[in-house]
């Protein structure tokens, strides 16, 4: 159960990495981003297709390119992140009385 948590929030984090190096280099290749992140390609790639169905970037001739949306997506982000860790800090079972009592 919390592996698949695991496993989406490394997602999570791929994607932003990968937004933010279209952010801050914009417009920028899949092997690029590959090379300096690390990623395979194929990862890379996905993460960009994510970010292109979330109308977050779009791909131009020179590579990958922000839209309109993407400043209003950076600006929530943070807050979005926080009710997040706020929700998970609550499911805490550490303050719970001792279990098989």
């Amino acid at each position: 159960m919390i592996d698949r948590l695991e496993k989406e929030v490394d997602m999570l984090e791929r994607h932003l990495q990968v937004l933010r190096m279209v952010i801050e280099n914009e417009p920028i290749g899949i092997v690029k981003m590959s090379n300096e992140t690390g990623y395979p390609h194929h990862k890379v790639r996905y993460s960009l297709r994510v970010l292109e169905e979330e109308n977050l970037i779009e791909p131009s001739s020179q590579g990958a390119i922000t839209t309109e949306r993407t400043t209003e997506f950076v600006e929530e982000l943070d807050e979005k992140l926080d009710d997040i860790i706020d929700k998970i800090g609550g499911m805490r079972i550490e303050s719970a009385p001792e279990v098989g009592n």
